[in-house]
């Protein structure tokens, strides 16, 4: 039996790096940086103002008071985006608006308030002291500084600094392109009637969506019967398409696993069992040289091994500096059991310091999955926890409120 760890590696290992591609700005949210991005202009490009006032010398308006104004004349008006201001004359003031290039000589803005707003002599009732409202040239960044590395996962605050540095278009590496396939011939498409003995197909659903927000581009392959002809028939008709095969059900020890004697005919997947539940039963390998990873085919049992294995190895091919979930420790609200040499992944409502058991440890629980916000992780060798216990949780999206 393989330890958690081991299967992650096994797993980790048939996925390599993916092509890298250039995006357009619009096109990259969501996308992982493939190489270091250096800034292409500092930022502020220019010393500007941080504020709408009067660009002055301290030195003849710092004594200003409400019972001793300062009145000078205003020489220049400097809109935001204005390239051809004057310098600032002695005993003079420009009125500057909110990032507009600061005239060489002045060293403070006045904000308006601080003034009677006038247009041709203002009177200054108070100054802040030098240097205050000035955004420097390069304060934030310098051209060729590092603005971003690889692996930086880009949302919309890395995309705009992206575009503020002067790209418009990033390295990033190509989605992964997964074929999902769930099997039984007990499956149904949801909307249809049910016969007895038939069930609605929905690990399709799950781990396409789990795909997709793991940064993957997934195609599914529904309903496939259990027949060991057939069902290579298809998957090798899709293959081409794929830079890795997941498949769920088909995998356990009894009858009919058609996915196990599938592959195993093949001979280039190996199956097993690994130290954890949910999702004790796993394989992984390739078919006809594309990596294959299996997975139990319980809902719940699939949902967590896609969690704890497909997941990290995506978001890893992807170029992900952190490829795994947000990890951080909370106390029980009440006591749990465990068994004994597996690792358990129970589904948890994690609020602030404290988590909630959502349901039971059953595979089945579809219902409480959709309540859960993170999995409880229960070590190998511990078998039973107190209320207040610490226990670690691993943070998931998606639940309901």
């Amino acid at each position: 039996m393989r330890t958690v760890e081991e299967h992650q590696a096994v797993v980790a290992g048939l996925l390599a790096p993916l092509p890298v591609e250039e995006v357009a700005l619009a096109a990259a949210a969501g996308r992982v940086l493939a190489r270091d991005l250096p800034a292409l202009v500092s930022l502020p490009g220019f010393t500007n103002s941080a504020m709408d006032g009067y660009a002055a010398r301290h030195a003849e308006v710092g004594g200003a008071s409400e019972d001793s104004p300062v009145r000078l004349p205003v020489v220049e008006d400097v809109p935001a985006g204005r390239s051809d201001g004057p310098p600032l004359q002695p005993g003079t003031v420009h009125r500057i608006m909110t990032g507009a290039p600061v005239p060489d000589g002045a060293d403070v803005i006045v904000p308006v308030e601080r003034t009677d707003a006038a247009t041709d002599v203002v009177t200054v009732t108070g100054s802040p002291a030098a240097g205050t409202h000035l955004r420097h040239a390069g304060e934030d960044i310098r051209a060729g500084e590092l603005a971003m590395p690889a692996g930086t996962a880009l949302g919309a605050a890395q995309l705009g600094l992206a575009a503020a540095v002067g790209y418009a278009t990033v390295p990033v590496r190509r989605r992964p392109r997964v074929l999902v396939l769930s099997t039984g011939s007990e499956l149904v498409e949801p909307g249809l009637p049910l016969a007895m003995g038939q069930i609605y197909e929905s690990n399709s659903v799950l781990l396409a969506a789990a795909v997709t927000e793991a940064g993957g581009e997934a195609r599914t392959l529904h309903f496939v019967p259990d027949d060991v002809d057939q069902f290579l028939a298809t998957v090798r008709a899709e293959l081409s398409w794929a830079d890795v095969l997941v498949t769920s059900g088909g995998v356990s020890a009894g009858a009919y696993e058609v996915v196990k004697d599938a592959f195993r005919e093949l001979g280039t997947v190996e199956f097993g069992k690994v130290a954890m539940q949910p999702g004790g039963p796993q394989g992984a390998g390739t078919v006809d040289g594309v990596p294959v990873i299996t997975l139990p085919g319980n809902p719940v049992s699939s949902f967590v091994s896609f969690e704890v294995f497909v997941r990290p190895a995506l978001r890893r091919a992807l170029g992900h500096a952190s490829p795994d979930r947000l990890r951080t420790a909370a106390r029980l609200t009440a006591p749990l059991r465990s068994p004994a040499g597996r690792r358990q992944f129970l589904r948890g409502r994690f609020d602030g310091a404290v988590v909630d058991q959502v349901g039971g440890p059953g595979s089945h629980l579809v219902a409480h999955l959709a309540r859960a916000n993170c999995l409880v992780v229960v070590p190998e060798d511990v078998t039973e926890l107190p209320e207040g216990a610490q226990v670690a949780v691993v943070l998931i999206e998606g639940a309901l409120q």
